[in-house]
């Protein structure tokens, strides 16, 4: 069972199966070398413990949730391209076989290298005094993490814009391109994450793990690749899942019109 941090830039508390990960180095936020090592180490616990099925990644402070790399510690000597960590930037968008649902819940301000940790999560709540922007432009440097992933999430001439211009935009225009799920008062925000995190936590974590695996390694497959490999059972996942006791559950939970237990097995 993963260990519990109460101190440092990176802080946890778990209920039941659920894991919330705050991000918490003031002023901003920002993220250096080593936060992002601890991120990935927390990360990585998270996805080898099997008693946990749901994490939540907030931040501390109401003003910032991240603005990506720690440019002040990169001036104190941090290279850009120094070691990040088991999950790359941020602990996340690098780390293999992440099967389970990650929820962010932004407040604030979420930029670069922040806005690239958020789009590594699977679902995205917001406050509605959040704002996103890619900036690097302005910086002579390349938003790698979301030239990647932007376009293939957003229409290909809005996530241009918002690459080559570097344009701030609010929560209201994020949820109008689908970037996130849901808009909160910043009261309810953590309060709306874990609800959104309990409803998860109650479901088949074996399915979960197989919709994950199949949507990450999917996305450069065409579909019939991609659909020959389920059916044969040759995702790790799916093969796992059509074995289980969970599967089993399903069915005989539908025919005596009850809720099924999930076991994880």
């Amino acid at each position: 069972m993963m260990e519990m941090r109460n101190d440092g830039p990176i802080k946890t508390r778990r209920k039941g199966a659920v894991l919330e990960v705050t991000l918490d180095r003031p002023k901003a936020n920002a993220i250096d070398l080593v936060t992002s090592r601890i991120m990935g180490e927390v990360f990585r616990d998270f996805r080898d413990d099997d008693s946990l099925r749901v994490c939540i990644l907030r931040a501390e402070g109401e003003k910032f949730f991240c603005p990506g790399w720690d440019l002040k510690a990169a001036a104190d000597g941090d290279a850009v391209d120094g070691d990040y960590g088991v999950g790359g930037f941020g602990g996340l968008q690098e780390l293999p076989h992440l099967n389970k649902p990650v929820i962010a819940a932004v407040n604030g301000i979420c930029c670069g290298g922040g806005l690239e940790l958020a789009l590594s999560c699977d679902l995205i709540l917001a406050a509605d005094t959040a704002t996103f922007a890619l900036p690097e432009i302005r910086s002579g440097t390349v938003a790698d993490a979301a030239s990647i992933k932007l376009p293939k999430r957003i229409p290909y001439h809005v996530a241009m814009d918002l690459l080559l211009t570097g344009r701030w935009f609010d929560a209201e225009e994020a949820q109008r391109w689908g970037l996130i799920k849901e808009i909160c008062a910043p009261g309810e925000l953590l309060t709306k994450a874990w609800a959104l995190a309990r409803l998860l936590e109650n479901g088949p974590p074996l399915v979960y793990a197989a919709i994950k695996e199949v949507v990450r390694e999917a996305e450069a497959m065409r579909f019939q690749d991609a659909l020959n490999r389920i059916t044969k059972r040759q995702f790790v996942t799916v093969d796992r899942l059509y074995s289980s006791e969970d599967q089993l559950e399903g069915a005989r939970a539908f025919a005596e019109k009850r809720d099924p237990v999930w076991k994880g097995r």
